[in-house]
């Protein structure tokens, strides 16, 4: 599975982005998928995941309630969307899908077995 992410650029402070991740080769009925982010200089931080049903998502204390994941099965789509983002949302955006429909731990790179290319988003003040 090749993915790749989507829909970066340069916005400014409480403006609005959205993120997607296309999945090239086959769908992403069945895998859980998450989003991840990586400042220069930073670890990469968890931002968010989606079970395969889309019926349960999880987030990162830094976005909760300034971002969404939502998903498309049928269009073979996962979506970040980007809310009242904040310069310190600058970073390299990265989506990635577990074979496991639904995870316990979200947060952990070791828990995905497919890394997208990441998409740039940066926010100025």
């Amino acid at each position: 599975v090749q993915l790749q992410a989507s829909g970066g650029g340069s916005v400014q402070a409480g403006d609005s982005l959205r993120l997607s991740c296309a999945a090239s080769g086959r769908t992403f009925s069945g895998y859980a998928v998450g989003w991840f982010r990586q400042a220069p200089g930073k670890e990469r931080e968890f931002v968010g995941g989606i079970n395969w049903g889309g019926g349960s998502t999880t987030y990162g204390d830094s976005v909760k309630g300034r971002f969404t994941i939502s998903r498309d099965d049928a269009k073979v789509a996962v979506y970040l969307q980007m809310n009242s983002l904040k310069p310190e949302d600058t970073a390299v955006y990265y989506c990635a899908a577990s074979l496991f429909g639904d995870l316990t731990y979200y947060a952990a790179k070791s828990s995905y077995n497919y890394w997208g290319r990441g998409t740039l988003v940066t926010v100025s003040s």
